[in-house]
């Protein structure tokens, strides 16, 4: 099976199993707080194209954006934002992402436009020769990536310096050895990681 028919298949199956569960918390959000169900956010994909991902809103509504990494018990987020965070339901809606072709369900996490500015040009060059993805090695690793930052006194910096580094570590990894078995295992692993 190819891993674009692969993408389709459980990408489907997924929004068709999980619709009451996206309804009801598209209904909880509404009721937590004013503003939009989806937050929309322009990410870097394959091949340096732009695109919107999709994200159940987890902060309260401001038309102009901040800080663009999330850094502990952020005031921004909402009651509902922290449970959606926590068992990461608010990637739900990148499912949508992966029907559209912009994502696919394992790859490297897409960064915002600022982000990538700072990949060094090879590795800028081998990690977007493939789709973004809901998960990966990396955000596997990183899954309280937000607490991390919070033990920092410039979150900013820390991210800029350490972390991304190390994420473009995981995201060169993935792209030299994926393939439908790797896929598989992440999948699993991110699973295990998140009922843990």
């Amino acid at each position: 099976m190819s891993k674009r028919l692969f993408d389709i298949t459980i990408a489907s199956m997924g929004l068709a199993v999980l619709a009451p569960v996206l309804l009801l918390i598209g209904l909880w959000i509404k009721w937590d707080s004013p503003g939009p169900i989806l937050f929309l956010q322009q990410r870097v994909g394959r091949n340096g194209r732009l695109f919107n991902i999709f994200k159940f809103r987890t902060m309260h509504y401001r038309p102009v954006d901040g800080l663009q990494i999330t850094v502990g018990r952020d005031s921004r987020i909402t009651g509902a934002g922290h449970l959606l965070r926590r068992f990461k339901l608010d990637e739900l809606p990148q499912l949508l992402n992966v029907l559209l072709g912009s994502m696919s369900l394992v790859g490297p996490r897409p960064e915002v436009p600022h982000y990538v500015a700072y990949y060094p040009p090879e590795i800028r060059a081998l990690v977007l020769s493939v789709s973004p993805g809901i998960t990966d090695w990396a955000a596997i690793e990183y899954k309280d990536e937000n607490n991390l930052l919070a033990a920092s006194n410039d979150p900013e910096r820390t991210y800029i310096e350490q972390v991304l580094p190390d994420k473009l570590t995981h995201y060169a990894r993935y792209v030299r050895e994926r393939n439908f078995w790797v896929d598989l295992h992440i999948i699993f692993r991110t699973l295990a990681v998140i009922v843990h």
